[in-house]
Protein backbone atom coordinates (compact mmCIF):
# COMPACT_ATOMS: atom_id res chain seq x y z
CA UNK A 1 0.00 0.00 0.00
CA UNK A 2 1.74 3.32 -1.14
CA UNK A 3 0.73 5.66 2.04
CA UNK A 4 1.06 9.29 1.69
CA UNK A 5 1.09 11.96 5.23
CA UNK A 6 0.74 15.73 4.48
CA UNK A 7 4.50 17.49 5.42
CA UNK A 8 2.79 19.93 7.15
CA UNK A 9 5.53 21.00 9.57
CA UNK A 10 7.44 22.01 6.71
CA UNK A 11 4.79 23.62 4.30
CA UNK A 12 4.46 25.82 7.54
CA UNK A 13 8.20 26.21 7.53
CA UNK A 14 8.70 27.07 4.27
CA UNK A 15 5.56 29.72 4.42
CA UNK A 16 6.61 31.37 7.44
CA UNK A 17 10.15 31.22 8.33
CA UNK A 18 11.41 31.41 5.14
CA UNK A 19 9.18 33.21 3.04
CA UNK A 20 7.15 35.63 5.71
CA UNK A 21 4.41 35.45 4.04
CA UNK A 22 2.09 36.66 6.30
CA UNK A 23 3.83 39.84 6.84
CA UNK A 24 4.19 40.41 3.56
CA UNK A 25 0.72 40.51 2.45
CA UNK A 26 -1.34 41.32 5.24
CA UNK A 27 -0.31 45.26 4.80
CA UNK A 28 -1.04 45.15 1.46
CA UNK A 29 -4.99 45.49 0.57
CA UNK A 30 -7.17 42.68 0.62
CA UNK A 31 -4.68 40.71 3.45
CA UNK A 32 -5.68 42.79 6.46
CA UNK A 33 -7.31 39.06 7.53
CA UNK A 34 -4.06 37.15 7.16
CA UNK A 35 -3.10 35.89 9.98
CA UNK A 36 -0.66 32.74 11.02
CA UNK A 37 -3.38 30.71 12.77
CA UNK A 38 -5.61 31.29 10.03
CA UNK A 39 -3.50 29.90 7.72
CA UNK A 40 -2.46 27.01 9.96
CA UNK A 41 -6.14 25.85 9.89
CA UNK A 42 -6.74 26.03 6.38
CA UNK A 43 -3.77 23.79 5.73
CA UNK A 44 -4.91 21.11 8.28
CA UNK A 45 -8.15 20.93 7.06
CA UNK A 46 -6.43 21.00 3.50
CA UNK A 47 -4.17 17.85 4.44
CA UNK A 48 -7.32 15.76 6.29
CA UNK A 49 -8.61 15.90 3.11
CA UNK A 50 -6.13 15.04 0.58
CA UNK A 51 -4.81 12.62 2.92
CA UNK A 52 -8.15 10.98 4.42
CA UNK A 53 -10.48 11.36 1.15
CA UNK A 54 -8.08 11.57 -2.01
CA UNK A 55 -4.96 9.36 -0.75
CA UNK A 56 -7.02 6.21 -0.41
CA UNK A 57 -8.51 6.88 -4.21
CA UNK A 58 -5.09 6.72 -6.29
CA UNK A 59 -4.65 3.36 -6.76
CA UNK A 60 -8.15 2.27 -6.95
CA UNK A 61 -8.78 4.69 -9.27
CA UNK A 62 -5.60 4.14 -11.31
CA UNK A 63 -6.56 0.51 -11.93
CA UNK A 64 -10.05 1.74 -12.91
CA UNK A 65 -9.35 4.59 -15.29
CA UNK A 66 -12.23 6.53 -16.53
CA UNK A 67 -15.11 4.72 -18.73
CA UNK A 68 -16.37 6.10 -21.86
CA UNK A 69 -19.69 5.44 -23.31
CA UNK A 70 -19.13 6.13 -27.23
CA UNK A 71 -23.37 6.17 -27.68
CA UNK A 72 -23.69 8.44 -25.37
CA UNK A 73 -20.11 10.26 -25.14
CA UNK A 74 -20.22 10.49 -21.70
CA UNK A 75 -17.36 9.97 -19.17
CA UNK A 76 -17.67 8.47 -15.93
CA UNK A 77 -14.91 9.05 -13.52
CA UNK A 78 -13.29 5.68 -11.37
CA UNK A 79 -15.35 5.19 -8.46
CA UNK A 80 -15.43 7.60 -5.74
CA UNK A 81 -13.72 10.47 -7.54
CA UNK A 82 -17.22 12.20 -8.13
CA UNK A 83 -18.23 11.67 -3.81
CA UNK A 84 -14.72 13.40 -3.28
CA UNK A 85 -15.56 16.76 -5.43
CA UNK A 86 -18.55 17.01 -3.55
CA UNK A 87 -16.89 17.09 -0.27
CA UNK A 88 -14.37 19.38 -2.26
CA UNK A 89 -17.26 21.40 -3.26
CA UNK A 90 -18.51 21.18 0.17
CA UNK A 91 -14.95 22.12 2.07
CA UNK A 92 -15.17 25.52 0.14
CA UNK A 93 -11.53 24.64 -1.64
CA UNK A 94 -13.15 25.71 -5.06
CA UNK A 95 -13.21 29.22 -4.22
CA UNK A 96 -10.06 29.55 -2.03
CA UNK A 97 -8.28 31.83 -3.65
CA UNK A 98 -10.98 33.30 -5.95
CA UNK A 99 -12.06 37.18 -5.52
CA UNK A 100 -15.16 37.73 -2.71
CA UNK A 101 -16.59 39.74 -5.24
CA UNK A 102 -17.54 36.06 -7.22
CA UNK A 103 -18.41 34.32 -3.90
CA UNK A 104 -14.46 33.29 -3.31
CA UNK A 105 -12.08 33.18 -0.04
CA UNK A 106 -9.93 36.08 -1.62
CA UNK A 107 -6.65 33.82 0.19
CA UNK A 108 -3.43 34.46 -1.39
CA UNK A 109 -2.41 32.65 -4.34
CA UNK A 110 0.99 31.24 -2.53
CA UNK A 111 -1.31 29.45 0.16
CA UNK A 112 -3.47 27.92 -2.64
CA UNK A 113 -0.28 26.21 -4.01
CA UNK A 114 0.62 24.86 -0.69
CA UNK A 115 -2.89 23.02 -0.73
CA UNK A 116 -1.99 22.32 -4.90
CA UNK A 117 1.02 20.52 -3.58
CA UNK A 118 -0.70 18.44 -0.89
CA UNK A 119 -4.15 17.59 -3.26
CA UNK A 120 -1.63 16.84 -5.90
CA UNK A 121 0.45 14.23 -3.62
CA UNK A 122 -2.40 12.76 -2.62
CA UNK A 123 -4.37 12.09 -6.23
CA UNK A 124 -2.92 13.74 -8.99
CA UNK A 125 -5.44 12.24 -11.61
CA UNK A 126 -8.61 13.61 -9.32
CA UNK A 127 -6.53 17.04 -8.59
CA UNK A 128 -5.72 17.75 -12.52
CA UNK A 129 -10.47 18.16 -12.52
CA UNK A 130 -10.26 21.25 -10.36
CA UNK A 131 -6.91 22.32 -11.71
CA UNK A 132 -8.11 23.06 -15.10
CA UNK A 133 -11.07 25.35 -13.54
CA UNK A 134 -8.78 27.09 -12.08
CA UNK A 135 -7.12 28.36 -15.37
CA UNK A 136 -10.44 29.35 -16.38
CA UNK A 137 -11.48 31.18 -13.84
CA UNK A 138 -8.20 33.49 -14.53
CA UNK A 139 -9.09 33.22 -18.10
CA UNK A 140 -12.50 34.90 -17.19
CA UNK A 141 -11.36 37.37 -14.69
CA UNK A 142 -8.98 39.22 -16.87
CA UNK A 143 -10.38 38.74 -19.99
CA UNK A 144 -14.33 37.81 -19.55
CA UNK A 145 -16.50 40.97 -19.79
CA UNK A 146 -18.83 41.82 -16.70
CA UNK A 147 -21.89 39.08 -18.01
CA UNK A 148 -19.65 36.75 -18.61
CA UNK A 149 -17.85 36.82 -15.20
CA UNK A 150 -21.44 36.72 -13.63
CA UNK A 151 -22.86 33.89 -15.89
CA UNK A 152 -19.52 31.77 -15.92
CA UNK A 153 -17.22 32.84 -13.59
CA UNK A 154 -19.45 32.55 -10.26
CA UNK A 155 -20.63 28.81 -11.01
CA UNK A 156 -16.85 27.59 -11.63
CA UNK A 157 -16.13 29.53 -8.09
CA UNK A 158 -18.79 27.92 -6.31
CA UNK A 159 -17.69 24.53 -7.66
CA UNK A 160 -20.99 23.67 -9.27
CA UNK A 161 -19.42 23.90 -13.15
CA UNK A 162 -15.45 23.08 -14.12
CA UNK A 163 -13.42 24.43 -16.69
CA UNK A 164 -11.74 23.69 -19.52
CA UNK A 165 -8.36 24.51 -21.75
CA UNK A 166 -8.91 23.43 -25.43
CA UNK A 167 -6.33 24.59 -27.38
CA UNK A 168 -4.23 21.58 -29.22
CA UNK A 169 -5.10 20.01 -32.41
CA UNK A 170 -4.23 16.99 -33.94
CA UNK A 171 -2.29 18.15 -37.01
CA UNK A 172 -0.78 21.24 -34.59
CA UNK A 173 0.65 20.35 -31.56
CA UNK A 174 2.47 23.34 -29.79
CA UNK A 175 2.40 25.38 -32.84
CA UNK A 176 -0.73 26.83 -32.00
CA UNK A 177 -0.51 29.25 -35.36
CA UNK A 178 -1.66 26.21 -36.94
CA UNK A 179 -4.93 25.35 -35.41
CA UNK A 180 -7.97 25.25 -37.64
CA UNK A 181 -10.89 25.65 -35.77
CA UNK A 182 -13.30 27.96 -36.86
CA UNK A 183 -16.03 30.62 -35.31
CA UNK A 184 -18.72 31.44 -37.82
CA UNK A 185 -20.85 34.55 -37.10
CA UNK A 186 -24.13 33.60 -36.07
CA UNK A 187 -25.21 37.53 -35.05
CA UNK A 188 -24.98 39.19 -32.65
CA UNK A 189 -22.81 38.00 -29.89
CA UNK A 190 -22.94 34.64 -30.49
CA UNK A 191 -21.03 32.22 -32.94
CA UNK A 192 -20.67 28.55 -34.22
CA UNK A 193 -17.56 26.62 -33.22
CA UNK A 194 -16.15 23.69 -35.87
CA UNK A 195 -13.00 21.84 -35.17
CA UNK A 196 -11.94 18.97 -33.19
CA UNK A 197 -9.03 19.91 -30.34
CA UNK A 198 -7.18 16.30 -28.20
CA UNK A 199 -5.60 16.11 -25.33
CA UNK A 200 -7.98 18.09 -23.19
CA UNK A 201 -7.92 17.30 -19.31
CA UNK A 202 -11.10 16.97 -17.99
CA UNK A 203 -12.66 17.46 -21.37
CA UNK A 204 -16.15 15.44 -20.30
CA UNK A 205 -16.63 13.81 -17.28
CA UNK A 206 -19.27 13.50 -14.51
CA UNK A 207 -18.07 15.47 -10.98
CA UNK A 208 -19.84 19.29 -12.43
CA UNK A 209 -23.16 19.97 -13.75
CA UNK A 210 -21.82 21.62 -16.22
CA UNK A 211 -18.14 22.12 -18.21
CA UNK A 212 -17.01 25.19 -19.52
CA UNK A 213 -14.85 25.11 -22.42
CA UNK A 214 -12.23 27.63 -23.26
CA UNK A 215 -11.75 27.37 -27.19
CA UNK A 216 -9.25 28.91 -29.37
CA UNK A 217 -10.49 29.31 -32.85
CA UNK A 218 -10.27 31.34 -35.84
CA UNK A 219 -12.68 33.87 -37.37
CA UNK A 220 -13.41 34.28 -41.09
CA UNK A 221 -11.27 37.61 -41.36
CA UNK A 222 -8.37 35.93 -39.20
CA UNK A 223 -4.99 36.64 -40.35
CA UNK A 224 -2.61 33.38 -40.48
CA UNK A 225 -0.76 32.63 -37.55
CA UNK A 226 -1.26 33.65 -33.95
CA UNK A 227 -2.02 36.80 -34.91
CA UNK A 228 -5.72 35.05 -36.04
CA UNK A 229 -6.53 33.76 -32.47
CA UNK A 230 -9.67 34.27 -31.06
CA UNK A 231 -10.84 32.52 -27.60
CA UNK A 232 -14.56 31.50 -27.10
CA UNK A 233 -16.69 30.43 -24.25
CA UNK A 234 -18.03 27.01 -24.96
CA UNK A 235 -20.64 25.65 -21.95
CA UNK A 236 -21.55 22.09 -22.44
CA UNK A 237 -24.72 22.89 -21.61
CA UNK A 238 -26.10 26.16 -22.80
CA UNK A 239 -26.97 28.92 -20.09
CA UNK A 240 -30.45 30.71 -19.90
CA UNK A 241 -31.51 33.56 -18.29
CA UNK A 242 -30.75 33.41 -14.95
CA UNK A 243 -28.40 31.17 -15.48
CA UNK A 244 -30.15 27.92 -15.46
CA UNK A 245 -29.11 25.15 -17.94
CA UNK A 246 -30.24 24.52 -21.25
CA UNK A 247 -30.42 22.31 -23.94
CA UNK A 248 -26.90 20.45 -24.60
CA UNK A 249 -24.76 22.34 -26.49
CA UNK A 250 -23.04 20.80 -30.24
CA UNK A 251 -19.40 19.71 -28.11
CA UNK A 252 -19.27 16.04 -27.21
CA UNK A 253 -16.32 14.02 -26.54
CA UNK A 254 -15.04 11.46 -29.36
CA UNK A 255 -13.11 9.00 -27.12
CA UNK A 256 -10.96 9.08 -24.17
CA UNK A 257 -7.09 8.77 -24.37
CA UNK A 258 -5.22 5.30 -22.55
CA UNK A 259 -2.19 6.58 -21.27
CA UNK A 260 0.94 5.78 -19.92
CA UNK A 261 -0.66 7.42 -16.27
CA UNK A 262 -3.08 9.38 -14.70
CA UNK A 263 -5.45 7.02 -15.63
CA UNK A 264 -8.30 8.84 -13.32
CA UNK A 265 -7.99 12.23 -15.14
CA UNK A 266 -10.12 12.33 -18.24
CA UNK A 267 -7.94 13.54 -21.31
CA UNK A 268 -10.53 13.68 -24.27
CA UNK A 269 -10.96 14.36 -28.24
CA UNK A 270 -13.60 16.95 -28.30
CA UNK A 271 -15.85 17.75 -31.58
CA UNK A 272 -16.78 20.73 -31.75
CA UNK A 273 -20.06 20.49 -34.62
CA UNK A 274 -21.81 23.93 -34.66
CA UNK A 275 -21.26 24.27 -30.84
CA UNK A 276 -22.74 27.59 -29.76
CA UNK A 277 -20.26 29.73 -28.50
CA UNK A 278 -19.31 33.01 -26.75
CA UNK A 279 -16.05 35.62 -28.08
CA UNK A 280 -13.61 36.44 -24.69
CA UNK A 281 -12.42 39.51 -25.10
CA UNK A 282 -11.80 41.31 -28.27
CA UNK A 283 -11.36 39.22 -31.74
CA UNK A 284 -8.02 37.77 -32.09
CA UNK A 285 -6.81 38.85 -29.12
CA UNK A 286 -7.24 34.94 -27.91
CA UNK A 287 -3.18 34.30 -27.84
CA UNK A 288 -3.13 36.66 -24.73
CA UNK A 289 -5.69 35.17 -22.94
CA UNK A 290 -4.54 31.99 -23.29
CA UNK A 291 -1.48 32.66 -21.62
CA UNK A 292 -2.98 33.96 -18.75
CA UNK A 293 -4.64 30.35 -18.36
CA UNK A 294 -1.01 28.67 -20.02
CA UNK A 295 1.11 30.50 -17.06
CA UNK A 296 -1.40 29.38 -14.24
CA UNK A 297 -1.45 25.88 -15.35
CA UNK A 298 2.58 25.99 -15.93
CA UNK A 299 2.93 26.90 -12.01
CA UNK A 300 0.37 24.61 -11.23
CA UNK A 301 1.56 21.30 -13.10
CA UNK A 302 5.49 22.70 -11.36
CA UNK A 303 3.43 22.11 -8.07
CA UNK A 304 2.39 18.56 -9.17
CA UNK A 305 5.99 17.78 -9.76
CA UNK A 306 6.28 18.54 -6.70
CA UNK A 307 3.79 16.97 -4.80
CA UNK A 308 4.87 13.70 -6.65
CA UNK A 309 8.45 14.03 -5.97
CA UNK A 310 7.18 14.29 -1.81
CA UNK A 311 4.57 11.28 -2.00
CA UNK A 312 7.54 9.17 -3.64
CA UNK A 313 9.81 9.63 -1.15
CA UNK A 314 8.03 9.36 2.13
CA UNK A 315 7.39 5.87 0.81
CA UNK A 316 11.18 5.30 0.11
CA UNK A 317 12.30 6.92 2.79
CA UNK A 318 9.82 4.30 4.88
CA UNK A 319 11.00 1.41 2.92
CA UNK A 320 14.69 1.96 3.21
CA UNK A 321 14.62 2.31 7.22
CA UNK A 322 12.39 -1.49 7.21
CA UNK A 323 14.00 -2.88 4.53
CA UNK A 324 16.96 -5.82 5.91
CA UNK A 325 19.32 -6.55 3.18
CA UNK A 326 23.19 -7.14 3.46
CA UNK A 327 25.40 -5.19 6.16
CA UNK A 328 27.08 -2.42 6.22
CA UNK A 329 30.59 -2.16 4.35
CA UNK A 330 31.66 -0.63 7.55
CA UNK A 331 30.57 -3.68 9.58
CA UNK A 332 26.98 -4.45 11.07
CA UNK A 333 25.00 -1.63 11.99
CA UNK A 334 22.02 -3.62 13.34
CA UNK A 335 23.72 -6.61 14.94
CA UNK A 336 20.78 -7.52 16.32
CA UNK A 337 18.95 -8.11 13.36
CA UNK A 338 20.24 -10.78 10.75
CA UNK A 339 20.93 -7.71 8.21
CA UNK A 340 20.89 -3.92 8.32
CA UNK A 341 18.86 -1.63 6.82
CA UNK A 342 18.95 -0.71 3.56
CA UNK A 343 19.70 3.19 4.87
CA UNK A 344 22.75 2.02 5.88
CA UNK A 345 24.08 1.81 2.40
CA UNK A 346 26.17 5.03 0.64
CA UNK A 347 24.11 4.48 -2.46
CA UNK A 348 20.53 4.32 -0.96
CA UNK A 349 21.57 7.45 0.88
CA UNK A 350 22.23 9.04 -2.63
CA UNK A 351 19.20 8.58 -4.23
CA UNK A 352 17.49 9.51 -0.55
CA UNK A 353 19.40 12.62 -0.27
CA UNK A 354 18.51 13.79 -3.84
CA UNK A 355 14.94 13.51 -3.12
CA UNK A 356 15.33 15.25 -0.18
CA UNK A 357 17.43 18.06 -1.65
CA UNK A 358 15.34 18.62 -4.98
CA UNK A 359 12.01 18.55 -2.61
CA UNK A 360 13.15 20.92 -0.29
CA UNK A 361 15.06 23.21 -2.14
CA UNK A 362 11.99 23.20 -5.10
CA UNK A 363 8.82 23.87 -2.21
CA UNK A 364 10.81 27.08 -1.27
CA UNK A 365 11.33 27.70 -5.16
CA UNK A 366 8.11 27.03 -5.75
CA UNK A 367 6.25 28.75 -3.41
CA UNK A 368 8.29 32.17 -4.11
CA UNK A 369 7.08 32.58 -7.36
CA UNK A 370 3.59 32.23 -6.30
CA UNK A 371 4.27 34.86 -3.73
CA UNK A 372 5.19 36.91 -6.60
CA UNK A 373 1.85 36.24 -8.47
CA UNK A 374 0.02 37.38 -4.97
CA UNK A 375 2.31 40.59 -5.12
CA UNK A 376 1.41 41.07 -9.09
CA UNK A 377 -2.18 41.76 -8.14
CA UNK A 378 -2.57 42.43 -4.67
CA UNK A 379 0.61 45.41 -4.23
CA UNK A 380 -0.60 48.89 -4.60
CA UNK A 381 2.44 50.36 -5.96
CA UNK A 382 2.59 50.06 -9.97
CA UNK A 383 6.26 49.75 -9.68
CA UNK A 384 5.98 46.45 -7.17
CA UNK A 385 3.47 45.13 -9.24
CA UNK A 386 6.11 45.00 -12.53
CA UNK A 387 8.83 43.86 -10.41
CA UNK A 388 6.83 41.16 -9.17
CA UNK A 389 5.24 40.56 -12.92
CA UNK A 390 8.69 40.20 -14.19
CA UNK A 391 10.01 38.00 -11.75
CA UNK A 392 7.04 35.67 -11.71
CA UNK A 393 7.38 35.66 -15.51
CA UNK A 394 11.35 34.82 -15.36
CA UNK A 395 10.45 31.88 -12.41
CA UNK A 396 7.63 29.82 -14.37
CA UNK A 397 9.73 28.04 -17.00
CA UNK A 398 12.09 27.03 -14.07
CA UNK A 399 9.61 25.73 -11.89
CA UNK A 400 7.60 24.42 -14.84
CA UNK A 401 10.43 22.50 -16.08
CA UNK A 402 12.69 21.56 -13.30
CA UNK A 403 10.28 20.11 -11.05
CA UNK A 404 8.76 18.32 -13.47
CA UNK A 405 11.47 17.07 -14.83
CA UNK A 406 12.58 16.22 -11.03
CA UNK A 407 9.46 14.79 -10.08
CA UNK A 408 10.65 12.30 -12.79
CA UNK A 409 14.03 11.18 -11.76
CA UNK A 410 13.18 11.58 -8.17
CA UNK A 411 10.16 9.02 -8.34
CA UNK A 412 12.39 6.83 -10.48
CA UNK A 413 15.14 7.00 -7.39
CA UNK A 414 12.15 6.49 -5.13
CA UNK A 415 11.13 3.27 -7.07
CA UNK A 416 14.57 2.15 -7.47
CA UNK A 417 15.03 2.45 -3.55
CA UNK A 418 12.71 -0.67 -3.53
CA UNK A 419 14.17 -2.82 -5.95
CA UNK A 420 12.04 -5.24 -7.64
CA UNK A 421 9.27 -4.89 -5.39
CA UNK A 422 8.89 -1.03 -6.74
CA UNK A 423 8.41 -2.52 -10.10
CA UNK A 424 5.21 -4.36 -8.62
CA UNK A 425 1.90 -2.62 -8.98
CA UNK A 426 0.88 -3.51 -5.52
CA UNK A 427 3.47 -1.15 -3.93
CA UNK A 428 2.27 1.57 -5.97
CA UNK A 429 5.82 3.35 -6.63
CA UNK A 430 5.70 2.23 -10.68
CA UNK A 431 2.28 4.15 -10.35
CA UNK A 432 4.20 7.61 -9.48
CA UNK A 433 6.64 7.12 -12.03
CA UNK A 434 3.68 6.83 -14.44
CA UNK A 435 2.14 9.65 -13.45
CA UNK A 436 5.30 11.75 -13.38
CA UNK A 437 5.94 11.48 -17.05
CA UNK A 438 3.43 13.44 -18.49
CA UNK A 439 4.15 16.35 -16.29
CA UNK A 440 7.02 17.04 -18.32
CA UNK A 441 4.78 17.49 -21.41
CA UNK A 442 1.90 19.26 -20.95
CA UNK A 443 1.48 22.59 -20.35
CA UNK A 444 4.42 22.89 -22.37
CA UNK A 445 7.16 20.63 -23.00
CA UNK A 446 10.35 21.33 -21.13
CA UNK A 447 11.47 22.44 -24.25
CA UNK A 448 9.01 24.86 -24.64
CA UNK A 449 9.56 25.92 -21.41
CA UNK A 450 13.37 26.53 -22.15
CA UNK A 451 12.86 28.00 -25.18
CA UNK A 452 10.42 30.70 -23.26
CA UNK A 453 13.42 31.52 -20.57
CA UNK A 454 16.13 32.18 -23.17
CA UNK A 455 14.75 33.39 -26.00
CA UNK A 456 11.97 35.17 -24.41
CA UNK A 457 12.71 36.24 -20.94
CA UNK A 458 16.31 36.18 -21.39
CA UNK A 459 16.72 37.99 -25.08
CA UNK A 460 13.34 39.17 -25.94
CA UNK A 461 12.96 41.01 -23.18
CA UNK A 462 16.37 41.60 -21.99
CA UNK A 463 16.27 39.37 -19.12
CA UNK A 464 14.95 41.98 -16.68
CA UNK A 465 12.99 39.20 -14.39
CA UNK A 466 16.91 37.79 -14.78
CA UNK A 467 18.30 40.68 -13.37
CA UNK A 468 15.75 41.14 -10.01
CA UNK A 469 16.48 37.55 -9.42
CA UNK A 470 20.39 38.41 -9.34
CA UNK A 471 19.61 41.69 -7.41
CA UNK A 472 18.06 39.51 -4.49
CA UNK A 473 20.32 36.90 -4.46
CA UNK A 474 23.44 39.32 -3.75
CA UNK A 475 21.35 41.37 -1.36
CA UNK A 476 20.84 38.09 0.60
CA UNK A 477 24.61 37.30 0.35
CA UNK A 478 25.63 40.50 1.28
CA UNK A 479 23.83 40.18 4.32
CA UNK A 480 25.10 36.91 5.35
CA UNK A 481 27.13 36.64 8.84
CA UNK A 482 27.25 33.12 9.96
CA UNK A 483 30.46 31.70 8.80
CA UNK A 484 28.71 28.30 8.45
CA UNK A 485 26.38 29.76 5.80
CA UNK A 486 28.95 31.88 4.26
CA UNK A 487 31.22 29.02 2.92
CA UNK A 488 27.63 28.08 1.32
CA UNK A 489 27.03 31.39 0.13
CA UNK A 490 30.52 31.66 -1.08
CA UNK A 491 29.88 28.93 -4.10
CA UNK A 492 26.33 30.45 -4.82
CA UNK A 493 28.31 34.07 -5.61
CA UNK A 494 31.02 31.89 -7.92
CA UNK A 495 27.87 30.37 -9.65
CA UNK A 496 25.60 33.28 -9.89
CA UNK A 497 28.83 35.34 -11.31
CA UNK A 498 29.14 32.54 -14.28
CA UNK A 499 25.37 32.59 -14.97
CA UNK A 500 25.96 36.32 -15.65
CA UNK A 501 28.37 35.48 -18.05
CA UNK A 502 27.56 32.43 -19.42
CA UNK A 503 24.16 34.32 -20.33
CA UNK A 504 26.16 37.28 -21.68
CA UNK A 505 28.52 34.80 -24.09
CA UNK A 506 25.05 33.37 -25.09
CA UNK A 507 23.52 36.72 -26.08
CA UNK A 508 26.10 37.61 -28.06
CA UNK A 509 26.58 34.02 -29.56
CA UNK A 510 22.42 34.29 -30.73
CA UNK A 511 23.15 37.38 -32.68
CA UNK A 512 25.17 35.98 -34.80
CA UNK A 513 23.23 32.22 -35.10
CA UNK A 514 19.70 32.20 -33.75
CA UNK A 515 20.23 28.01 -33.67
CA UNK A 516 22.38 28.68 -30.89
CA UNK A 517 19.50 29.70 -29.09
CA UNK A 518 17.51 25.90 -29.45
CA UNK A 519 20.98 24.46 -28.84
CA UNK A 520 21.85 26.02 -25.30
CA UNK A 521 18.05 26.41 -24.13
CA UNK A 522 17.34 23.08 -22.10
CA UNK A 523 20.96 22.71 -20.48
CA UNK A 524 20.59 27.04 -19.95
CA UNK A 525 17.22 26.37 -17.65
CA UNK A 526 18.68 23.49 -16.04
CA UNK A 527 21.51 25.09 -15.26
CA UNK A 528 19.09 27.94 -13.92
CA UNK A 529 17.32 25.81 -11.97
CA UNK A 530 20.22 24.59 -9.84
CA UNK A 531 21.63 28.05 -8.80
CA UNK A 532 18.00 28.86 -7.99
CA UNK A 533 17.25 26.12 -6.00
CA UNK A 534 21.23 26.34 -4.06
CA UNK A 535 19.52 29.98 -3.28
CA UNK A 536 16.42 28.34 -2.02
CA UNK A 537 18.47 26.22 0.32
CA UNK A 538 20.34 28.99 1.65
CA UNK A 539 17.25 30.88 2.36
CA UNK A 540 16.15 27.53 4.19
CA UNK A 541 19.62 27.31 6.19
CA UNK A 542 18.89 30.95 6.98
CA UNK A 543 15.50 30.50 8.52
CA UNK A 544 16.57 27.40 11.05
CA UNK A 545 16.46 28.45 15.08
CA UNK A 546 18.18 27.48 17.90
CA UNK A 547 14.92 26.33 19.11
CA UNK A 548 14.32 23.92 16.15
CA UNK A 549 15.04 19.73 16.90
CA UNK A 550 18.86 19.56 17.00
CA UNK A 551 17.87 16.44 14.97
CA UNK A 552 15.85 18.33 12.19
CA UNK A 553 18.30 21.03 11.96
CA UNK A 554 21.45 19.14 11.32
CA UNK A 555 19.55 17.38 8.70
CA UNK A 556 18.89 20.50 7.12
CA UNK A 557 22.54 21.12 7.51
CA UNK A 558 23.86 18.37 6.03
CA UNK A 559 20.83 18.01 3.34
CA UNK A 560 21.98 21.57 2.00
CA UNK A 561 25.59 20.14 2.10
CA UNK A 562 25.23 17.36 -0.07
CA UNK A 563 23.35 19.89 -3.02
CA UNK A 564 26.08 22.20 -3.05
CA UNK A 565 28.44 18.92 -2.91
CA UNK A 566 26.68 16.93 -5.25
CA UNK A 567 23.66 18.31 -7.38
CA UNK A 568 24.92 22.12 -7.92
CA UNK A 569 28.33 20.70 -10.16
CA UNK A 570 25.62 19.85 -12.57
CA UNK A 571 26.34 23.10 -13.78
CA UNK A 572 29.28 21.86 -14.82
CA UNK A 573 28.07 19.62 -17.28
CA UNK A 574 24.83 21.52 -18.43
CA UNK A 575 27.83 24.70 -18.96
CA UNK A 576 29.99 22.48 -21.58
CA UNK A 577 27.26 21.76 -23.23
CA UNK A 578 26.52 24.95 -24.02
CA UNK A 579 29.61 25.88 -24.50
CA UNK A 580 30.17 23.22 -27.16
CA UNK A 581 27.95 25.44 -29.44
CA UNK A 582 25.25 24.14 -31.68
CA UNK A 583 27.89 21.93 -34.10
CA UNK A 584 27.92 18.66 -32.46
CA UNK A 585 24.15 18.76 -32.65
CA UNK A 586 23.42 20.28 -36.36
CA UNK A 587 26.27 19.15 -38.28
CA UNK A 588 25.03 15.37 -38.91
CA UNK A 589 23.15 15.34 -42.38
CA UNK A 590 19.70 14.05 -41.78
CA UNK A 591 20.42 10.78 -43.63
CA UNK A 592 22.99 10.44 -40.83
CA UNK A 593 20.37 9.07 -38.73
CA UNK A 594 19.60 6.36 -40.60
CA UNK A 595 20.46 2.43 -40.33
CA UNK A 596 22.82 0.61 -41.83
Amino acid sequence: MNLYAPPLSDIRFVLHRVLGFVPTLSHLPRGESLGEDLIDAVLEEAGRFAGQVLAPLNQTGDEEGCHFDRESAAVRTPKGFREAYQRFVEGGWSGLTAPGEFGGQDMPLVLGAAVEEMLDAANLAWSTYPLLAHGAKEALLHHGSAAQKETFLRPIVEGRWLGTMCLTEPHAGSDLGLLKTRAEPLGGERFALHGTKIFITAGEHDLSENIVHLVLARLPDAPPGTKGISLFIVPKFKVIEGGALGERNRVFAGNIEHKMGLKGSATCVMNFDGAEAELVGEPHQGLRAMFTMMNTARLGVGVQGLGLMERAYQNALSYARERLQMRALGGAKRPDKPADPIIVHPDVRRMLLTQKALIEGGRVLAYAAYLQADLRVRHPDQAARDRAEALLSFLTPIVKACLTEWAVECTYHALQCFGGHGYIREWGMEQLARDARITTIYEGTTQIQALDLLGRKILQLKGEGFRSFLGEIEGFLSAVRDPELARLAASLAERAKQWVELTQSLAEAAMRDPEEIGAAAVDYLFYSGYVALAYAWLRRLAALSERDPEAWRRGQWETARFYFARLLPRCDTHLAAIRAGKTSLMSIPEEGFTAL
